[in-house]
């Protein structure tokens, strides 16, 4: 025959009702045993073994229920459960944790700190001396600010062989120090974490900027030197060693270095602008121009323009005539498309190549003047004095200065570059040694990629018989074509769009397109396309390069791409294999600024969903810990005794998250596991942090809260007490008055006060006979007063 539940509780609450506990206590004990699920009876039974003082299995039961809220995420009813065991098992080292990381779910971090104190000291007993360390890093990291604790807790773990912890607690207390601007002992805490951990990147950041804070660079980069030679291949170390250099005012060292890491990964090439800062600095700006010559490819193609044009200002800022910088200038507002300021750049740039008597300079600045503002009559005249525009038919020479830039020529010295042009590039040279573009005899400067800055626009002036005359000339008609500054009023006719010179043009400016199709520079290309389209219209070499496009971006969508694809350095490196996308060490510059040591440390993993256990070993299998002692040692006791003042110290102090709520439902959740003194405790504290008048119902139902707790304890007096102040509290309804003056006259009643019982029911009777059945328990009370 089944199992009767219905039936088993009717006996049970029979058994109950005639006092016969042990028979009460095996009914439910069968309940449980056919119905696992169902924990109010567990809880029933729990109670019941207390009530016949078997603790060990009332302990058990409440274990239980209590973890089933715990895991079913009933937080407040969890902590009523724990405490209630507490109550007749002790709070063991499970018991703590559990109630601990509850706490610290609430927002409650004094009660936290306190319980894996409680956890911590229990483990220490047992001789379980590293759990007890990890219990007690928690402890720490309820309290980041105090570094002292955290230095000690990394002694401990150093002492226990845990080096890893160690090193980890060495470095929070480093960033901790140094976010204090408390930089020596900053310092002295990452050596330490270097010391039992020399490859940690967050300790070597931290000791990176602790040192330059304190003006000792050249220190911290003898460190990343012999970090560097032991891992060549971390790419981290080495532009943290970059940076020492820069830090430092090593502009020679930190260029070495910048190099190196770029050849290896050439998306960390913005280095090179800290560099050429510092060229700056020391009054350099020919060596700062040579560096952005270097790096103007990538930078570009990164549509980093802006960075590269507030450091050109700055070079021609120290050196006016300073031509490369021109040149690079030139090409920024190019590519930026910012035709007022690619006109002025223009001008200064046929200003400085007169001053230096660089005609071939001057002319092709003057020629793309005449194209941007044809009406200056001076640029043309000038133009004109020097032998009139630039023309393709010119020659190879000229020819070969219009060609769209390739990486491998800006990469390549002059040297390399009045090579043959079929000579291939040279294929190996010393790791150490670099080749630049030359500043005293620069390179012409290649064109922007789009069609309204090139040279090419003014093919269309090949028949040039207008600039054989002395006298200024009257703007033709290739001109206003490609002028679109110009008012339309004022725009003649356009001219044909076909014919030898347009597609002469075109050609010139598709092939542009397909360079920068071959090097990835999808963005440009796209842009430059479109321009094509609006200035010519539709063609099929357009449509063509437009479908090799979009073939390249899927492409490129669909593979894992080498970082440095994107990147040809030229011939004057041999860069070694750049480090695949996902490499846990790629460099990220904007490391340096904000140090990852520095950052707010985070929760460690193993404590992020802590279960009521004693907590896992958390060093890493290399590391061979000490024999566990049988009890506390002296090291492991000193910290204990430091936590506890830590704990004593903020028990005083208001907790930023025990707010109302917290502690209201807190207190529901005691009063329905029947915890009245924890529940009275919760609602004292929630009712301390609300106000009679501040227009919320708070104060209120804390003292209704209050009342029937303490009518539930046998304690009337109080009660009504708590019934008053809720009756004298403004601003809510009469139906909540009405509820209180009930209640009140039923404490009243409690208390033999017949008198002012029947009083404040009288009150209650003369609002609303019906309420509550009041009209009985009146008359009820004056019998009972009359007799």
């Amino acid at each position: 025959m089944g199992f009767d539940k219905a039936k088993a509780i009717r006996a049970a609450e029979k058994y109950l009702a005639s006092g016969k506990i042990p028979s009460a206590i095996q009914e439910y004990a069968r309940i449980v045993e056919h119905d696992a699920e169902d924990f109010n009876a567990r809880n029933t039974l729990g109670d019941l073994y207390a009530r016949v003082d078997k603790r060990a299995e009332a302990a058990t039961c409440y274990r239980r229920v209590a973890e089933h809220y715990r895991e079913q995420g009933f937080t407040l009813k969890a902590v009523a459960m724990y405490k209630k065991l507490t109550r007749f098992a002790g709070e063991d080292q499970h018991t703590a944790l559990a109630l601990a990381a509850l706490y610290e779910q609430q927002g409650l971090m004094v009660d936290a700190r306190q319980h894996y104190l409680i956890a911590a000291e229990a483990l220490g007993r047992a001789g379980q001396s590293r759990e007890a360390l990890d219990v007690l890093r928690r402890i720490a990291d309820l309290d980041p600010s105090n570094t002292e604790v955290r230095l000690r807790l990394a002694e401990s773990f150093a002492s226990e062989n845990l080096p890893d912890l160690a090193a980890e607690a060495y470095t929070e207390a480093g960033a901790r120090l140094a976010a204090r601007r408390e930089f020596e002992p900053a310092l002295e805490a990452f050596n330490k974490a270097l010391g039992l951990r020399p490859a940690s990147h967050a300790a070597l950041h931290g000791m990176l900027s602790a040192h330059a804070a304190l003006g000792t660079a050249d220190d911290a980069a003898e460190v990343l030197e012999r970090a560097v030679k032991e891992r060549p291949g971390d790419l981290e170390v080495r532009a943290m060693l970059a940076r020492a250099y820069v830090d430092a005012e090593d502009a020679q060292r930190a260029e070495a270095a910048t190099h190196e890491l770029v050849s290896r990964d050439p998306s960390s090439f913005m280095l090179l602008f800290d560099v050429a800062r510092l060229y700056l600095r020391h009054g350099g700006p020919d060596d700062a121009a040579r560096l952005l010559d270097y790096v103007a490819e990538p930078a570009l193609a990164a549509r980093q323009e802006a960075a590269l044009a507030e450091l050109l200002q700055e070079v021609l800022a120290r050196n006016p005539e300073q031509m490369d910088a021109h040149r690079l200038l030139v090409r920024c507002y190019s590519s930026m498309h910012d035709e007022v300021k690619l006109r002025s750049s223009l001008e200064r740039l046929a200003e400085a190549a007169e001053a230096t008597g660089a005609i071939e300079d001057e002319r092709r600045a003057l020629t793309r003047l005449a194209r941007l503002a044809p009406d200056d009559q001076g640029n043309l005249a000038r133009l004109e004095e020097l032998g009139g525009p630039l023309f393709d038919e010119a020659g190879p020479a000229e020819q070969a200065r219009e060609e769209p830039p390739s990486f491998e020529r800006f990469m390549l010295s002059d040297d390399s570059a009045a090579g043959s042009a079929s000579a291939p590039p040279p294929s190996a040279a010393p790791p150490a040694e670099f080749e630049w573009n030359s500043v005293s005899e620069p390179p012409p400067a290649p064109p922007a990629a789009d069609a309204s800055a090139s040279f090419a626009d003014l093919n269309d002036l090949t028949d040039g018989a207008s600039y054989e005359s002395p006298a200024p000339p009257t703007p033709q008609t290739g001109f206003q074509e490609f002028d679109f500054t110009a008012p339309a009023a004022e725009t003649p006719a356009p001219a044909p769009t076909s014919g030898p010179s347009v597609e002469r043009m075109l050609k010139q400016e598709l092939e542009s397109v397909e360079f920068y199709i071959e090097q990835g520079y999808a963005d440009i290309a796209r842009d430059t396309l479109d321009m094509l389209e609006r200035q010519y219209g539709r063609h099929a070499e357009i449509d063509e390069l437009r479908a090799r496009l979009a073939a390249a971006e899927n492409e490129a969508a669909t593979q894992t791409e080498d970082p440095a694809a994107g990147f040809d350095m030229g011939a004057a490196f041999e860069p070694a294999p750049a480090p695949a996308a996902t490499d846990a060490h790629a460099f990220d510059p904007a490391a340096f600024e904000t140090p990852a040591a520095f950052n707010e440390p985070e929760t460690p993993a193993a404590f992020e969903a802590p279960a009521p256990q004693a907590p896992s070993q958390t060093a890493s299998g290399n590391s061979q810990p000490k024999p566990a002692g049988a009890g506390i040692d002296p090291g492991l006791a000193a910290i204990f005794d430091e936590f506890r003042e830590a704990v004593e110290d903020d028990d005083g102090e208001e907790e930023t998250g025990g707010d109302f709520d917290t502690h209201y439902q807190m207190g529901l959740a005691y009063r329905e596991m029947g915890l009245l003194d924890q529940a009275v405790e919760e609602f004292q504290t929630a009712a301390a942090q609300a106000a009679p008048g501040d227009g919320t119902p708070r104060f209120l139902q804390c003292c209704n809260m209050l009342g029937h707790c303490f009518m539930e304890k046998g304690m009337p007096r109080p009660a009504a007490l708590w019934f008053k102040k809720g009756l004298q509290a403004p601003g809510h309804s009469e139906d909540e008055y009405q509820a209180m003056r009930y209640d009140l006259g039923t404490a009243y009643e409690r208390m033999g006060d017949h008198g002012r019982a029947i009083e404040v029911l009288s009150e209650v009777y003369a609002i609303d006979v019906s309420y509550r059945g009041v009209a009985d328990r009146l008359r009820e009370l004056q019998k009972a007063s009359k007799s």
